[in-house]
């Protein structure tokens, strides 16, 4: 009989977005039985180099010397036990500096994760939060006063989620999404991006071959689909188009489409091109994440007709294809290869520190553990690598998952950071990396942001201290209202929060505020559910606003490092026309 082991539900359980109680526990398949093709060669390729389990307190924690945390070297992704030292309760202090709270919104979102956008609509500004299980849509236009006005799945309290939901039967539910100003349709236009479900699924690629088969023949579209907008609420869009990624078979049905399907919320803003994160076939298997199957690259699609998206290339790097000798050559070269941890590949679409329609020539890929790269899009259908930049590996948690370029225009710097997926600080730090980019070709790393410190007032020294998961998740979206600030940028922090950077100076970026939420209470959320903090922002630079979200709710936010927040619409509508 195969050995099974049983573990407590760790943070990819939480990840999942599965309501698990304290305590559950789950049989989980020790061992190797691969049978897929793409994932045979890959395991064959390298020897198991996973992290082996630390001891807290003894290879990672604490220094009693100096009073600083000491982070682990390497771990694997999982579990993440509690060190000596951390707090035995979940802080229920609010820390803020240079920010105020507007208002505070419950059980908006789930406590998982959210992708946000906004548009206007008849004077009134309204803002989308989802993932694949829920969908909230809020009028804004006072943020003091917000309301509901659309809900579909499941709410969340003290009792986890009023609606049951099982990630293995998922069937038209999308990931994230993009609103755009169309102007062949003269309407809004929302992009949708359907992909395989990277939570609450499968566990080790290695030991569920069934698991393996089932993602292979997964019971939803592999693609994007396109909604017009006839107004603000979905019950008023109307489908115009669906594609699939798997750009080798476009007419191949549900269940029998390759690849990932569209990572994340598409890099589109309304021109004739839109880029994708997403592996086409089932050959882009050269990664080491154990609940992933694929290594995705980017793909351009031309949308000059909405109705009508035709794709134009696919991008593809070193180290992504498995069967081809030259690509799993630049894989062996990679430190990770083996290591059972790392995520390889893009997690969202080229950033565009200039959209191409607007005269945009450049375009960054975070890349994971293959690294950061720079491209050309003088031809912007076929973008043409220019640049790569490697640096030590950081794992478990993630590597080059999110890349600003709200500051390269003005400074020719790109600041680049991966995010923790191991809770209490098991894993190496994430720095938010500063890169000159000034000269495409030869992208170097220049310095690093400071790392968040608790104020005196709390009872902890270190976030690490403070339990859960810590470090930088992402700055927000390129799709926020006035677009950026220069010399300021917002991060949401897990448990350190909201943190403000001052990078008026990019090579010395300076904590300008922040804001740090106290977790819920037990009659509030289920204690399950407060690893992963605060997940995300959402910045409304015409209006001088920042949402936070969390776990338990959203938080609209204001700051002078902005201005006097707005109320109403603020100038331009948005999404811009033309």
């Amino acid at each position: 009989m195969p050995r099974r082991l049983i573990i407590t539900c760790s943070i990819l359980c939480l990840a999942a977005g599965t309501a698990l109680a304290a305590g559950w526990e789950k049989e989980v398949p020790t061992e190797i039985n691969i049978q897929d093709p793409h994932l045979k060669r890959w395991s064959e390729l390298t020897y198991d180099k996973q992290p082996p389990a630390l001891t807290p307190g003894k290879d990672y924690g604490m220094d009693p010397a100096t009073g600083k945390f000491n982070a682990p070297r390497a771990t694997a992704l999982g579990a993440s036990p509690n060190f000596p030292g951390q707090l035995t309760h979940w802080d229920d202090k609010t820390y803020k500096s240079n920010v105020e709270e507007i208002a505070f919104y419950p059980h908006i979102t789930s406590p998982w994760h959210a992708w946000p956008d906004v548009a206007d609509f008849d004077g009134k500004r309204y803002m989308y939060l989802h993932d694949r299980d829920y969908m909230r849509v809020l009028d804004i236009t006072d943020p003091a006063k917000a309301k509901v006005v659309y809900s579909k799945g499941g709410v969340w309290g003290p009792d986890g989620s009023s609606e049951d939901w099982d990630a293995k039967t998922v069937q038209d539910y999308f990931g994230g999404m993009t609103i755009a100003w169309s102007e062949k349709l003269q309407k809004n236009v929302v992009v949708a991006s359907y992909e395989i479900g990277r939570f609450g699924i499968l566990d080790n690629k290695r030991t569920q071959p069934d698991i393996v088969e089932t993602l292979r023949h997964y019971n939803s579209l592999k693609g994007f689909k396109v909604y017009e907008m006839n107004g603000p609420l979905p019950s008023d869009w109307t489908l115009i188009a669906t594609r699939t990624t798997d750009i080798n078979n476009p007419d191949a049905p549900i269940g029998k489409q390759q690849g990932s399907g569209s990572l994340d919320a598409p890099a589109w803003f309304g021109g004739k091109y839109m880029y994708l994160s997403s592996a086409p076939d089932d050959s882009y298997a050269l990664t080491e994440y154990p609940d992933y199957l694929h290594s995705p690259g980017y793909q351009a699609w031309d949308m000059t007709d909405p109705a009508n998206p035709l794709f134009v290339s696919q991008v593809t790097v070193p180290g992504q294809v498995v069967g081809d000798k030259a690509s799993e050559d630049a894989y062996l070269m990679n430190p990770r290869a083996g290591n059972r941890t790392s995520w390889m590949g893009s997690r969202m679409p080229l950033f565009l520190p200039k959209p191409v329609e607007k005269g945009g020539k450049i375009g960054f890929g975070a890349m994971g553990g293959l690294g950061f790269y720079t491209f050309d899009l003088t031809n912007p259908g076929t973008p043409e690598m220019m640049g790569h930049l490697s640096i030590p590996p950081s794992f478990a948690g993630t590597e080059f998952d999110n890349a600003d370029t709200s500051q390269y225009e003005r400074t020719g710097y790109v600041f680049a950071n991966g995010y923790p997926m191991n809770s209490n600080c098991y894993e190496p730090y994430k720095d938010v990396l500063v890169i000159d980019a000034k000269d495409p070709k030869d992208p170097k790393v220049v310095a690093t942001f400071p790392r968040p410190t608790p104020p005196a007032e709390a009872e902890f020294t270190d976030y690490c201290q403070r339990r859960g998961s810590f470090g930088p998740k992402r700055s927000g979206t390129t799709h926020q209202p006035g677009y950026s600030r220069q010399g300021i940028l917002p991060y949401a922090f897990y448990n350190a929060g909201l943190q403000i950077f001052d990078v008026k100076d990019p090579k010395d970026p300076k904590i300008a505020g922040y804001y740090v939420p106290r977790f819920p209470k037990p009659e509030e959320m289920p204690e399950y559910t407060y690893e992963n903090a605060s997940f995300a922002v959402f910045t409304e630079y015409d209006r001088n606003i920042i949402w936070l979200i969390s776990i338990d709710g959203i938080r609209a936010l204001k700051t002078p490092l902005l201005g006097v927040p707005k109320t109403g619409l603020a100038g331009e509508v948005w999404p811009p026309r033309g």
